[in-house]
């Protein structure tokens, strides 16, 4: 047990830890950009009844705006200046890489090098900016229309009420993107996934209560609650488990002779990750399915249709339709997206301009099928797996009323998050090391030409 612990500190470099002084102002700036984050979103939008508005998300709870107001971590339920979050950009950086894949203009800036990149974050912003405008004037409109048991959630409706709130709105999303930007830059790990992980991490307490309180008034019993943690836990493992899986394509590079000596021979690998599309499936697929069902709830609510009351129980949360149809959207959304970020063909291209070649294969077309091929194998699994950790838990959702945070989109989230940003340290953490090495070794060389 000892040893394991040994191995353990020695892995996360914890000596190197103490010393690495710019890791710590990293980490540091990082704790406090993700504080003045979630101060913000306690700061609500002018002209809004914060509770008529929390009673109206008692009333539509399970709906689209639950898993809006997961992401913003409470800010939309509290209807604060990150309501929106940065969720506009996630959708807006969506569309361009899938823009890319119809339009040759696009996809051929991607790969102008760093001036390219620039040019479509450029436009990504833009496009972040009309969503903003779009979303936030929808959120003003449905605000005014909303009314719960004490009365109008809008305190003084008209065309300044909306101006002011898109203007609120979309000064919160941009300036989230700046803080992001400034995480990436002068902090640890990715700005924006932090900001969305933060947001789902800080309401983790709240759905823990609400799942004890279940408990505690005999909705669930004791050991159904185990049961549920302990599921967790292990799902948890799962999801790293499975995210970390990747196989492995050996490729060989010949040697060439220049004068006497021998050059090349190595062999690499090309690594394919198992899960290519992430957490993209699971976000679009829930993003799709629940906006009509909340629609029809909405609807229903107004106008006492029986044919929407029906619409809006077979998508509900458990169901088996809405259970059908979201399994399909993400098994739909793992290959098209796989098939958007990797290119089997240019890949392929790319290693026979490098010399390099796939043991077995001729390069060219045949490695780009082969490589098409095994990749469509790893993306079944991976749409598989995705299904599995997203469904159970929906199921979970719906049947036994657990808090939508315990969800497999959310866990799948966290856990990604993690893992990209101890990865990130320990390169810091060996980064410092290496400097460390360089800074003796100039040191000795110093010491000895005295």
């Amino acid at each position: 047990m000892a040893s394991q612990a040994e191995q353990f500190a020695r892995q996360l470099n914890l000596g190197a830890f103490g010393k690495a002084t710019e890791l710590k102002k990293r980490l540091w700036f990082t704790l406090g950009a993700l504080i003045v984050y979630r101060l913000g979103t306690y700061i609500p939008v002018p002209g809004v009844d914060p509770r008529i508005l929390s009673d109206i998300f008692d009333q539509q709870a399970g709906g689209i705006l639950d898993m809006f107001n997961m992401f913003a971590g409470g800010a939309l339920e509290r209807m604060t200046i990150f309501a929106l979050n940065v969720m506009p950009y996630i959708s807006a950086s969506i569309i361009m890489q899938l823009m890319t894949a119809v339009s040759p203009k696009l996809d051929q800036l991607k790969k102008e090098g760093e001036s390219g990149r620039k040019k479509m974050n450029q436009y990504t912003r833009y496009l972040t900016v009309l969503l903003c405008v779009v979303q936030g004037y929808g959120i003003a409109v449905g605000l005014e229309s909303m009314t719960g048991s004490m009365g109008s959630a809008v305190i003084d409706p008209g065309l300044f009420f909306r101006f002011t709130t898109v203007v609120t709105l979309v000064g919160g999303t941009m300036f989230l993107l700046w803080l992001g930007e400034q995480i990436t830059q002068r902090g640890v790990g990715n700005g924006v996934s932090l900001i969305i992980f933060a947001g789902i991490v800080a309401s983790f307490p709240t759905s823990l209560a609400q799942l004890l309180e279940q408990g505690r008034v005999g909705g669930l019993s004791a050991f159904a609650i185990m049961a549920i943690l302990i599921g967790g836990a292990l799902l948890i493992y799962w999801i790293v488990w499975m995210e970390r899986a990747q196989r492995r394509i050996v490729v060989q590079y010949p040697k060439r002779q220049v004068g006497s000596r021998m050059f090349g021979g190595e062999s690499s690998h090309l690594p394919l990750k198992l899960n290519t599309a992430g957490v993209i499936p699971p976000i679009f697929a829930s993003s799709i399915l629940l906006m009509p069902a909340t629609f029809a709830s909405f609807s229903a609510a107004g106008s006492g249709s029986d044919w929407l009351t029906e619409i809006t129980r077979l998508l509900g949360r458990g169901e088996l339709l809405y259970l059908s149809i979201f399994g399909a959207a993400i098994v739909f959304f793992c290959f098209f997206y796989t098939a958007v970020v990797f290119n089997p063909s240019d890949t392929a291209d790319n290693l026979r301009k490098n010399g390099g070649f796939v043991p077995g294969i001729r390069p060219g077309k045949n490695t780009a099928e082969y490589l098409d091929y095994v990749l469509t194998r790893l993306t079944t699994v991976g749409a598989v797996y995705l299904t599995i950790v997203c469904l159970i838990p929906e199921y979970l959702i719906g049947s036994h009323n657990l808090p939508i945070l315990l969800g497999g989109t959310s866990l799948l989230i966290c856990v990604t998050v993690t893992m990209d940003t101890v990865a990130q340290i320990q390169s810091h953490l060996l980064a410092h090391q290496y400097e460390g090495l360089i800074r003796k070794a100039r040191l000795k060389g110093r010491g000895g030409r005295r």
